[in-house]
């Protein structure tokens, strides 16, 4: 349920970069900007959430590490899905 959370999280936090990628521009600039500037910052988030399952829950970093690659990678999906449709079209 955590992971699950974890990742919707993400994604909020991804449509709250693009509503300030809309602010920055409001073009397909903005919104692509918003894009890569999430990718950084989603990560660390990732990150820090692998740091707190081994230091505070326990885990092994070896446990840990695949819910690490799969709650980065699918708010960093959505991102990559995005950014490719924008600049298609």
């Amino acid at each position: 349920m955590h992971m699950a959370m974890v990742i919707g999280g993400g994604l909020v936090l991804l449509g709250v970069f693009l509503l300030f990628g809309k602010l920055w521009g409001g073009d397909t600039a903005g919104y692509l900007t918003a894009a890569k500037i999430f990718l950084p910052v989603w990560l660390a988030v990732a990150v820090m959430n692998l740091w707190v399952g081994v230091t505070k829950a326990g885990y092994t970093v070896a446990q840990e590490l695949p819910i690490l690659l799969i709650v980065f990678a699918v708010p960093a999906a959505a991102a990559a899905v995005l950014m490719w449709q924008l600049a298609k079209g």
